[in-house]
């Protein structure tokens, strides 16, 4: 079947998604960055002083709608960020403060987000599956530098769930831009993470308390019922 007998799956603050009934044929899950720079000891998060645990946090989650996904034969992509070895395609402003300028520099796993190295690939926990869409992205949304809204469009894509990191960053860059293309989009708060648990929350709530404008948030508990209906 492809869709789930005409139900929607629970969110805050509306359920998911709005247009209609959730279909699997018409939605998507994206894996947002989880990288070993961004969730592996020794990563450029981690040496920048994060906090590790709060890091790997949706490891679990995640794995657990990969696989409820990957059953159902849902359309899966993963995204890396990363930049060229003489990081000619690193933004300007980039260059600037603690945690922009240690990108490139040389660390227990390989130079910090810079594509080919070893930190920069994704977690040993959550490789992609053959078949699976993944997207080098240098921008902090997914859809900028790279091909996935044609991809999506291609696949008769209209809905999508979002994984991953961090959430006051790379996932919410994903989610507007998501939005502004037209996609009804869900975030799932226990399969995303920021370094700090204050940002993390304050992103959260900004989608939770906006009335829809700015999305829904669900949880992996009732996107793999949904799944498996």
């Amino acid at each position: 079947m492809n869709s789930s007998r005409g139900r929607r799956i629970p969110g805050e603050p509306v359920a998911f998604p709005m247009a209609g009934p959730f279909d699997r044929a018409a939605t998507a899950l994206l894996v947002i960055d989880m990288q070993k720079d961004f969730c592996a000891p020794q990563g450029y998060m981690h040496n920048l002083g994060c906090d590790l645990e709060q890091l790997e946090r949706p490891i679990g989650p995640i794995q657990g709608v990969l696989a409820a996904a990957r059953a159902a034969g849902l359309w899966i992509g993963h995204t890396r960020e990363g930049y060229a070895p003489d990081l000619s395609d690193l933004q300007p402003w980039k260059k600037g403060g603690p945690a922009n300028e240690a990108i490139g520099i040389a660390g227990p796993l390989g130079r910090a987000l810079v594509r080919g190295e070893p930190g920069w690939d994704f977690l040993d926990a959550l490789p992609p599956m053959p078949g699976e869409h993944v997207y080098d992205k240098s921008s902090y949304g997914a859809f900028l530098t790279t091909t996935l809204e044609a991809d999506l469009r291609a696949a008769g894509i209209a809905n999508l769930i979002l994984t991953g990191v961090t959430t006051d960053c790379c996932v919410t860059s994903t989610l507007r831009e998501g939005l502004d293309r037209g996609f009804d989009c869900m975030v799932l708060e226990d399969c995303v993470t920021a370094a700090s648990p204050l940002r993390h929350k304050a992103a959260l709530d900004l989608v939770r308390h906006a009335g829809g404008v700015f999305g829904t948030l669900g949880r992996s508990k009732d996107v793999i019922a949904a799944l498996q209906d």
